[in-house]
């Protein structure tokens, strides 16, 4: 799948200074980026949204001893 974006000119230079000392293509370390750092934005992005839905009452929370107890773990 072709994407195209919009880079910061310091951004897009320090990527062509890497591509071009390492001999290896911007697309290279775009992907590597991508893949490397999509599991943390996800994470984020989640996180986030598991909070919002909990301020405003859509996501239920439970204590520790009430997940203890309903797990028959409480002492």
């Amino acid at each position: 799948m072709a994407t195209s974006i919009r880079l910061a000119p310091e951004i897009e230079q320090r990527l062509d200074r890497l591509a071009a000392s390492t001999g290896r293509t911007k697309a290279f370390y775009l992907r590597e980026i991508i893949e490397r750092g999509i599991g943390d934005v996800e994470d984020v992005y989640v996180a986030q949204k598991v909070l919002e839905d909990v301020r405003s009452g859509r996501e239920k929370t439970s204590s520790l001893d009430e997940v203890e107890k309903r797990l028959g773990l409480a002492d």
